[in-house]
């Protein structure tokens, strides 16, 4: 009989986890499920399913090589009659057949979940199985839950800086006797260009894991079970190994890292990766460790090999970003995912789920995110996101998608970016002012409009961009609100110079581009 059931997550597949913590392989078993609602509560793109599925199924591998009892429930390519619809429900049946058997554990231990809808699923499973469930803290990130309530304890704002530089202090990373390394804790004015007409020349492409034998089956499984959602597989070559997120890592190291500070903002139709990483994946199912990442990426810049904007913009997302915006989820959940600051009441368009649109810079994001389930920062902020949040899309719904069609979406990171960063939603907490911009911005960082057929200063008119038209019209509507903001006094200072019946004819032209 089991003295503990491990609870193993498909978003906590780390060896070095606090789960582990005492394991008796002769006393204590793993517990871990696929099912079906983990794929179906969002409309899941098939390269995210396959991530997750195939990434779990080498974790059981390594799990039994390593002498782990391991309790495992594998999806099959057809439902089958019985099958456990939710987490939840997978668990109170494993913990019926256990005890059935005779080999019913004492106690649950998991590390805490990532998402608030599972932490509640396997508290609510627990106390109908009347078992006790021990959620361990989760070392894979440089701070804890707790230190961040601690740090937003009396603030009226939640500025990333002001959480980001004591970070750098307390690990000493880009530290030199005890000041920041250049003199200045961020270089973020340095990680904005953009690569004018001559475009990126040639670039090193990110190394690829073709699938091996156990991520051909999983690829087999989504194409048949979940062949109607949205997607293709046709690229799918993510690490889905350990050894392979660390093989990833030292490529982006040694290949990338060097132009990725100056680049990171910046937009080419085309070509999706440019100089960005692709580790966030592999970090949020950990496959690999935060503090291996930021200590590689320092390593690079003692050693000469990258200059020191670029590294401090890339540490700055993981040990800044990536820490704060699990923080703001925490603190603010469950009521953070209903906030709409901005009374949004739109429908997400359709052409959302197809890349069928007219707009280049668009077409673009779309059509690779759903060929790869993959698109930069910028993009999903400036491109996918600014539209939304123009044409005044329910955040709820755009925050669905965004968990829906991103490989590395897990609800901790997914949700405070879209309903914080990308909607300005939450009113403020995040972000200072909302990152409204006319297609002009998109023309600025990429190629786009060069080939599209809208003229990206043009507000209204056949040849107007649906960005700068909504634009206009998204200051206009909400102009009251937003004459509080001291960030917006510029922008409204430029909306103040249109007459009435410009802004009626913008007014009119939004209307009819959210008609269809």
């Amino acid at each position: 009989m089991p003295r503990n059931l491990v609870l193993v997550l498909g978003d906590q597949l780390d060896r070095g986890s606090a789960a582990f913590d005492g394991f008796d392989s002769q006393a204590d078993m793993v517990w871990m499920a696929e099912v079906a609602e983990e794929s179906t509560h969002v409309w899941t793109h098939k390269a995210r399913i396959t991530m997750f599925l195939a990434a779990m199924r080498h974790f059981r591998e390594q799990l039994t090589a390593a002498g782990f009892q391991v309790d495992y429930r594998e999806l099959t390519a057809v439902k089958r009659a019985g099958e456990p619809a939710s987490l939840a429900a997978a668990l109170a049946a494993s913990l019926k057949q256990l005890a059935k058997a005779g080999q019913g554990p004492e106690r649950l231990i998991c590390v805490e979940p990532g998402e608030w809808r599972v932490r509640q699923a396997l508290e609510a499973a627990a106390a109908a199985a009347k078992l006790p469930l021990e959620i361990r803290p989760d070392r894979h990130f440089f701070t804890t839950v707790d230190e961040f309530a601690a740090h937003a304890a009396g603030r009226k704002q939640l500025r990333l800086e002001f959480f980001y530089r004591p970070l750098r202090e307390r690990f000493g990373i880009l530290m030199d006797d005890g000041e920041p390394v250049g003199g200045q804790w961020n270089y973020d004015a340095d990680n904005r260009g953009s690569f004018g007409k001559a475009g990126p020349g040639t670039l090193p492409a990110p190394r690829r894991f073709p699938p091996d034998a156990i991520t051909r089956d999983v690829i087999a499984l989504v194409e048949k079970r979940f062949a109607k959602h949205p997607g293709s597989l046709a690229a799918f070559d993510w690490p889905v190994k350990p050894e392979d997120a660390q093989l990833a890592l030292t490529d982006f190291i040694s290949q990338r890292l060097t132009n990725f500070g100056t680049y990171q903002d910046a937009i080419w139709t085309g070509e999706p990766w440019l100089y960005h990483s692709r580790l966030s994946a592999a970090l949020n199912l950990k496959l690999l460790n935060p503090r291996d990442v930021v200590a590689a990426a320092e390593e690079a810049y003692r050693a000469g090999a990258a200059p020191l904007a670029a590294v401090e913009g890339f540490i700055r997302q993981i040990l800044g970003w990536r820490e704060y915006v699990r923080g703001i989820y925490w603190q603010f959940m469950p009521e953070y995912a209903q906030r709409n600051a901005l009374g949004a009441d739109r429908p997400l368009p359709g052409f959302f789920w197809s890349a069928d649109t007219e707009m280049t810079c668009l077409r673009d994001a779309l059509g690779q995110t759903l060929e790869y389930g993959y698109a930069h920062h910028i993009q999903r902020l400036m491109v996918t996101g600014l539209f939304a949040m123009l044409y005044g899309v329910r955040p709820e719904e755009i925050h669905q998608w965004y968990l829906a069609v991103y490989v590395d979406a897990v609800e901790w990171v997914e949700l405070p970016n879209t309903i914080g960063m990308s909607q300005f939603a939450d009113g403020g907490v995040m972000a200072s002012k909302p990152y409204c911009a006319t297609g002009a911005y998109i023309d600025r960082m990429s190629n786009a409009c060069k080939s599209c057929r809208y003229k990206p200063k043009v507000a209204h008119g056949p040849d107007a961009c649906p960005f700068t038209t909504l634009y206009w019209d998204f200051l206009a509507r909400h102009e009251q609100q937003l004459k509080k903001n001291p960030r917006m006094t510029m922008q409204l200072k430029n909306l103040s110079r249109k007459d009435a019946a410009e802004l009626k004819t913008i007014r009119r032209q939004a209307d009819d581009l959210r008609a269809g």
